[in-house]
């Protein structure tokens, strides 16, 4: 029989040792041939991104030995680190010096380029002149805005030249199969690339220059991503032509395809093909030969797997136990692709395309936990302001050796994803089992802004930055409570970056919530607009309004210059090396709550930036949040956890 115990305090195998220590982020897949590529970020190992290659043996070996770590920094987030050539070479920008490296196939790292002060990303092999083909990002002038372009890298020499520039930012080059063509999306500010981007092609003419350049798509108000050539030479991207939305309609991320100078739909409808792209080299599709596209869409809030005939325009789904299907790749008859679901940690996985047999590449988390400690979502939909719907998922406590006191309710922890353009989903995610594990009932809330549910949803969060998101949670923590499944005088929020703001302002400026931990969140949205660097230093003219021209909305809506009004715990976790938000926000903040008397706790951390990549800084933030919660709201902790300092709690 279970044991009665308080919710909180029951006793769970999903610890923060078990997390960090069997657990990896994969992405960026590349199929070469018969081999396998994909990028791994190991915590262990401080965070280190490491090149992995999987042989048709099932063998895998590391291409980037330590200390080299294979991760760019342009826009600060990064993506598109490492590229294959045709001969299998590879080519990735290491993080230290931000440097291009090359591995010959069975050979040893040697550095490319020269240059200081630039970095690289979403590269591309140009084999017929022997270069590859870049954003690069010139950080070699102290004191100015860095500049984007698109430039050339001379394999043999490793000399640089500048092909396209006069514009604010750029991503996706990428070669026609024949070599004789390039396409690029390019923006300015203070437009993000979701906002509005434009496509455009051109012509290499005998010098390598590019030449005869035509838009092909997008404008202010139009986002495209994820331009492909087919192997038949026709130009693919996603795109949202319906511009900005003001019902609840709108426009949606669908495929396109371009032929002379016509651009045509195929397979439209109401799903998202694409992705905010915050990051390089993010795919959604990829070409099974010239007849066939594999495809990944969102629908409310689902990644699914679909196929798409080029002739007739006509969409197929192909059925899988996914819920979340990312990094598409398809070479050699099959698709390669990270995916996920409720009970199924994120993976690496080849789905034979003739007979749909699907392998297991590599897993996130070699960590096997009994489904009686598992708790599975219930997809949300509740009431929020204006009469409109959103949407969350929600995890009720579960634990095959606990019940709770009869009557009990369970606290109640609401997750706001960062961003804020990104988005939450249902895949299995042992940071959130270790909350329901223990008795935490979480809330994850994708709050208008979010992605994956149309441009008119994502666009609810413009100018209201601070507004929309708060009534999302607090509204999805009451739809909880009046439906009698949580303790509503037990209900903290948490979240990172951009959901540490939103949680900084649910409990500034509402009353629904009793504790709250920020990580690396937005305080002082003043501070952000002026310090941030260059990819998000206009983000928020969509968000808030321009700065400082509206500088009145900005103070409005900081938290920091309203901490009068704050009166609810906090704990604050900080990297040191954070350039996106840097920790005098956090710190200001802290001492505010310090002057106040309010219970706060602030937990920093070295060598850390925007995010924690180090295992016993993750290890360290979990227990710490844990341990901040079962103070403030009163549960026993069933293990012993490193306590955090709480000053002011009685």
């Amino acid at each position: 029989m279970p044991l009665t115990a308080p919710y909180g305090s029951w006793k769970s195998p999903i610890s923060a040792d078990l997390i960090v220590g069997g657990s990896i982020g994969i992405g960026q897949a590349t199929v070469h041939g018969d081999d396998v590529f994909w990028l791994e970020v190991r915590p262990k190992e401080g965070g280190r991104s490491v090149i992995v290659r999987r042989g048709p043996d099932g063998s895998a070996v590391d291409l980037n030995p330590a200390p080299l770590n294979a991760r760019t920094r342009v826009h600060e987030y990064g993506g598109g680190d490492y590229v294959v050539g045709p001969d299998a070479t590879v080519y990735f920008a290491n993080f230290t010096d931000q440097r291009v490296y090359r591995v010959p196939p069975g050979g040893e790292p040697e550095a490319v380029t020269h240059t200081e002060g630039m970095r690289y990303a979403d590269a591309v092999v140009d084999e017929r002149r022997n270069r590859l083909i870049c954003v690069r990002e010139d950080h070699s002038v102290e004191g100015r805005e860095a500049v984007n372009t698109i430039a050339a890298i001379d394999l043999a020499s490793g000399d640089e030249t500048m092909l396209l520039g006069d514009h604010d930012f750029y991503s996706s080059p990428r070669l026609s199969p024949d070599g004789g063509s390039i396409a690029w999306l390019r923006w300015d500010h203070p437009n993000m690339p979701w906002d509005g981007c434009d496509l455009l092609a051109g012509r290499f003419d005998a010098d390598g220059r590019v030449t005869s350049i035509e838009q092909v798509a997008g404008g202010k108000n139009e986002a495209v991503c994820q331009p492909e050539w087919s192997p038949d030479g026709a130009l693919y991207f996603v795109s949202d032509p319906g511009g900005p939305s003001t019902g609840s309609g709108g426009a949606w991320w669908n495929l396109y395809r371009w032929r002379g100078s016509n651009v045509e739909a195929l397979a439209p409808m109401a799903a998202e093909f694409g992705r905010p792209h915050w990051v390089f080299g993010q795919t959604t599709y990829d070409f099974d030969g010239p007849d066939r596209i594999i495809v990944t869409y969102c629908e409310r809030g689902a990644w699914k797997l679909a196929s798409i005939d080029t002739r007739a325009g006509a969409l197929s789904p192909i059925e899988t136990p996914f819920t979340a299907i990312g990094s598409m790749r398809v070479g050699n008859g099959r698709a390669v692709f990270t995916a996920g679901s409720p009970t199924r940690a994120g993976a690496l996985v080849s789905m034979d395309l003739a007979s749909g047999a699907i392998e297991t590449l590599k897993t996130s988390s070699d960590v096997a936990v009994d489904e009686g400690y598992l708790s599975v979502p219930e997809t949300l939909e509740f009431p929020t302001e204006a009469g409109l719907t959103a949407y969350g998922f929600f995890y009720p406590p579960r634990n095959k050796d606990y019940a709770a006191p009869e009557g009990e309710k369970p606290p109640l922890l609401v997750m706001s994803h960062g961003g804020p353009t990104a988005a939450t989903s249902a895949t299995f995610s042992l940071r959130t089992q270790y909350w329901t594990s223990r008795g935490v009932a979480v809330l994850d809330v994708n709050y208008g802004g979010s992605t994956g549910y149309g441009r008119a949803y994502r666009e609810r969060l413009n100018g209201r930055w601070g507004v929309v998101d708060v009534d999302y949670c607090v509204n999805g923590a009451k739809y909880l409570v009046d439906r009698g499944l949580v303790d509503g005088d037990r209900i903290a929020i948490t979240g990172g970056s951009a959901g540490g703001f939103t949680t900084l302002a649910v409990l500034t400026f509402r009353d629904a919530f009793k504790a709250g931990a920020s990580h690396y969140g937005v305080a002082d949205l003043g501070a952000l607009a002026r310090d941030t660097h260059k990819f998000e230093s206009r983000y928020l003219d969509g968000l808030v309004g321009p700065y400082p021209e509206r500088r009145d909305v900005y103070e409005e809506r900081s938290p920091i210059a309203h901490v009068d009004k704050l009166d609810s715990p906090m704990i604050f976790f900080q990297g040191l090396e954070d350039m996106i938000v840097p920790p005098n926000q956090a710190e200001m903040m802290v001492e505010a709550l310090r002057k106040k008397g309010v219970p706060v706790a602030y937990v920093a951390f070295e060598g850390e930036q925007h995010g924690f990549r180090k295992a016993e800084n993750i290890k360290r933030s979990l227990e710490g949040e844990l341990y901040f919660y079962s103070r403030v709201f009163g549960f026993a902790l069933a293990d012993a956890v490193a306590p955090v300092e709480i000053e002011n709690l009685p």
